[in-house]
């Protein structure tokens, strides 16, 4: 009998440090944004949105890399994929995840925020006064640090300080193969709030540091909310006809058959199917 006891004693100390927990909440003092965010209406997947893709960035690259990005362009014009890693459904990671190609949701927790995403798994931002661990396995997303701040004085939490660190890749910042560099030991600070006058605008101030740019590089995205929440699911896999193969990017096209993206491409290397000689 003592022993049930002890257990029960057990389970019921769990359910109210939970129910404690769950109080210690206050909902009031974190900023109202719920619903779907959205990429301004008539903005494209470019990384600064008031500025035109690929070149048209001025991004700060130093001659290594620009000339990566040229190469890119160059190639994607002439039909390739260039340097762009999403095209084989790599996750975009951070930071050009934060492009909201498809819409996204934030949960805010005491402890965590977490960015859902049509399209990836969910980014968690820690903001429960940890600090970076020596020894967390890398990734596209990397692992974010967060901290809340009332700026205004209204003893109301209104914005989200970000840095983002532990990184692999390949990443870009956008289609057009806008590089990142592939040491990976990029730092990604961000700055989150909604607008002053409009609370169904959101900005995120981005500033990438990366051993790839002469300078560190900060740009604004706005996101537009819509409380209509409508979700789908997106499977990049699904839909991707883009197959590589000897490092040559091909396309399956709708019967089925590949086909080239180039003009004058080579076919695959064939060597391990046996082929019939006529």
């Amino acid at each position: 009998m003592s022993y049930r006891m002890a257990i029960g004693a057990t389970v019921l100390a769990a359910l109210c440090a939970t129910f404690v927990g769950a109080q210690a909440h206050d909902e009031s003092k974190y900023p109202d944004w719920g619903g779907q965010w959205k990429r301004p209406r008539g903005v494209a997947t470019q990384w600064d949105q008031t500025k035109p893709m690929g070149l048209g960035q001025g991004a700060p690259l130093t001659p290594e890399f620009q000339a990566v990005l040229e190469a890119s362009i160059k190639d994607q014009a002439a039909g390739g994929q260039g340097n762009d890693p999403h095209v084989t459904c790599v996750s975009n990671g951070v930071p050009r995840i934060m492009t909201a190609t498809f819409p996204i949701a934030f949960v805010i927790t005491p402890a965590v925020t977490y960015i859902h995403f049509e399209a990836f798994m969910p980014r968690r931002i820690y903001t429960d006064g940890r600090q970076f661990p020596k020894d967390q396995e890398p990734s596209y997303q990397g692992y974010s640090i967060g901290k809340w701040l009332d700026t205004d004085g209204d003893g109301r939490y209104d914005t989200l300080e970000v840095e983002t660190r532990n990184f692999k890749g390949p990443r870009t910042y956008e289609a057009s193969g806008l590089p990142l560099h592939p040491d990976n030991e990029s730092v990604i600070v961000e700055r989150i709030s909604l607008d002053k006058d409009n609370p169904d605008l959101m900005h995120n101030v981005i500033t990438s540091i990366d051993h790839a740019l002469t300078r560190p590089w900060t740009i604004t995205k706005t996101y537009r909310r819509d409380r209509n929440e409508l979700w789908q699911d997106y499977n990049c896999d699904e839909a991707n006809n883009h197959v590589v193969i000897g490092g040559q990017n091909y396309f399956l096209s709708g019967d089925g058959l590949l086909t080239p993206t180039k003009k004058d491409q080579p076919p695959p290397d064939l060597r391990y199917f046996k082929q019939t000689r006529k």
